[in-house]
């Protein structure tokens, strides 16, 4: 213990550094002998650790804390740009049975859906079995007026007899779709 004799060991030890700092503890270790010191102990940089609260912000008077909402202005509340019209509510209950034709190159699709759970209640087209080897041509007029007059009597075997068509953005009732049309006309249905 000759070496250890005149040194002077200082610990610190800290638990957060928002908890203020328990006392240094010294040891001595006195002996006879020359001093001798650590030289670990003198390598380490000298850390001084400070635990002040930080400091609340002061709020005058004038300062108020702006809620998540705020009341609309009248312009705005006016607006409403998220609500769908009357029409758009109650289209799907007014005309719930919708008509869908889609001619593809080589076959015509005709189906009737139901708008509000979206079930096909009859399908139409000239793909299937039995017409795809009894007609000539799959796309011409012939066809369309088998599509159409297929497509109205399984829609009034299942007690729909009238049905809706929208034609989409610049689509035009005229040839092979307004041959099917026609057809379902001619045949008991009724567009709504």
């Amino acid at each position: 213990m000759s070496w250890l004799s005149g040194t002077v060991l200082s610990v610190c030890a800290c638990a957060s550094l928002s908890t203020p700092l328990p006392p240094a503890r010294t040891f001595e270790l006195n002996s006879n002998s020359d001093s001798i010191s650590f030289s670990w102990l003198s390598s380490f940089p000298t850390l001084s650790c400070s635990a002040k609260n930080p400091p609340k912000p002061s709020r005058s008077q004038d300062s108020f804390i702006q809620a998540a909402f705020t009341r609309r202005s009248r312009g705005e509340a006016a607006k409403k740009p998220n609500r769908k019209s009357w029409k758009q509510r109650t289209d799907m209950y007014m005309r719930p049975f919708l008509l869908n034709v889609f001619f593809s190159k080589r076959f015509i699709h005709a189906k009737v859906v139901h708008r509000g759970t979206s079930k096909v209640i009859c399908v139409a087209t000239t793909n299937a079995k039995d017409l795809r080897n009894s007609l000539p041509s799959l796309i011409d007029h012939n066809a369309c007026r088998v599509v159409g007059r297929l497509l109205a009597q399984r829609s009034m075997e299942a007690d729909v007899y009238a049905v809706a068509y929208e034609p989409r953005k610049d689509e035009r009732i005229e040839g092979r779709l307004g041959i099917v049309l026609d057809t379902l006309k001619e045949n008991g249905i009724i567009f709504v």
